[in-house]
C-alpha cells in the first residue's frame, strides 16, 4: 500500500508536522483507517468499537445527535465504500449496566438489517458496557468474547482485560483514543507494532501488535492522548504508550494522515 493511508519512510518529521498535520512513518500497517473504523482487506472485515447505543437517552444532557440513526448511516456508508463481508464491533457495542434505556432495542435492530442488507455478517466482542446484550431479544448477530478474523492472525476482543486467545496482531477498543492538534481534539487510531509482550504472536513468541480504535460513536469526545502515559490508559494491552503510532482521519483529504509515536508528540505537537 502506498500514499498516506499506508506508512512509508520520511526524514523530516518535524517539517511534515508543522506544513500539514501528517507524516510518513516507517511501519507496515495491514489496515485502512477510516472514518472512527478500520478495514482490513487481507480479512474482509470492517472493524469498529464503543459504538454505545443508548448513550444519548442515558444522558443528563440534550444530545447533539440522534445516536442510533447517526450510527446506522454511518455504518452503512462504510459497508458501501468498502464490501466488507464481516462487519466486527470491539466491545461497548450499548450504552448499558443495569438496564436498557428506550429505542436501544429499535436502534440495534435497524443497525442489524443494514449489516445484513449489506451482506455483511455481524459479529460483537463484548465489552464492560455489554452487561445488557443478553436481554435484548430478537438479535442475530454472533457474540463471542474474542473473534479471530478470516486472515488468522488478527484477533479482535474489547481489550479491557487481557486476551486469551493467541494472535500476531489484537483489535480493540475501550480507551476512546484521540489527538489534540492546534487546540482541537480529534478521534484517532494507534497503532503499536511489536507492544504487547503477554501476546505470543507467532510461532516464535514474538510480541503481538495492538491497533487501538477510537470510539464509532460522535456522542464520545474521546481522551487525548497526547501527554497519556502507560498508566492512563484502561487497556491491559498498552504497555507502552510511547511506541504506539497515531493516525486521524481527514476527512476533507478522505485519507489517514500519520504521525511519529505518542513519544515524540509529546515534543512536536
Amino acid at each position: 500500500m502506498t500514499g498516506s493511508d499506508t506508512p512509508a519512510a520520511n526524514t523530516d518529521a518535524d517539517a511534515a508536522i508543522a506544513t500539514d498535520g501528517g507524516v510518513d512513518i516507517d511501519v507496515d500497517v495491514p489496515f485502512s483507517p477510516l472514518e472512527r473504523a478500520a478495514y482490513l482487506p487481507d480479512a474482509d472485515a470492517l472493524l469498529v468499537a464503543d459504538v454505545h447505543l443508548g448513550r444519548a437517552a442515558a444522558s443528563s444532557v440534550d444530545a447533539p445527535i440522534d445516536d442510533g440513526a447517526d450510527v446506522r448511516d454511518r455504518l452503512a456508508s462504510l459497508l458501501e465504500r468498502t464490501g466488507a463481508g464481516t462487519v466486527v464491533v470491539a466491545g461497548d457495542l450499548l450504552h448499558s449496566f443495569n438496564s436498557v434505556p428506550h429505542g436501544v432495542a429499535r436502534d440495534l435492530s435497524a443497525l442489524e438489517s443494514a449489516v445484513t442488507a449489506a451482506g455483511a455478517d455481524f459479529v460483537v466482542t463484548p465489552g464492560n458496557h455489554d452487561t445488557m446484550l443478553a436481554e435484548l431479544e430478537g438479535f442475530d448477530g454472533e457474540v463471542v468474547d474474542e473473534y479471530r478474523l478470516a486472515d488468522g492472525e488478527t484477533v479482535v476482543c474489547h481489550g479491557h482485560e487481557q486476551p486469551s486467545a493467541e494472535a500476531k496482531r489484537y483489535v480493540v477498543g475501550h480507551d476512546h483514543p484521540a489527538l489534540s492538534i492546534e487546540g482541537r481534539k480529534r478521534p484517532c487510531f494507534l497503532y503499536g507494532p511489536g507492544v504487547y509482550e503477554s501476546g505470543t504472536g507467532t510461532a516464535t513468541g514474538d510480541p503481538a501488535d495492538v491497533l487501538v480504535l477510537p470510539a464509532f460513536t460522535r456522542l464520545a469526545g474521546g481522551a487525548a492522548v497526547n501527554g497519556m502515559r502507560a498508566r492512563d490508559f484502561q487497556s491491559p494491552l498498552v504497555a507502552d504508550a510511547d511506541a504506539f503510532y497515531p493516525a486521524v482521519w481527514d476527512g476533507e483529504r478522505e485519507e489517514s494522515l500519520w504521525f511519529p509515536p505518542l513519544g515524540e508528540c509529546r515534543r512536536l505537537l
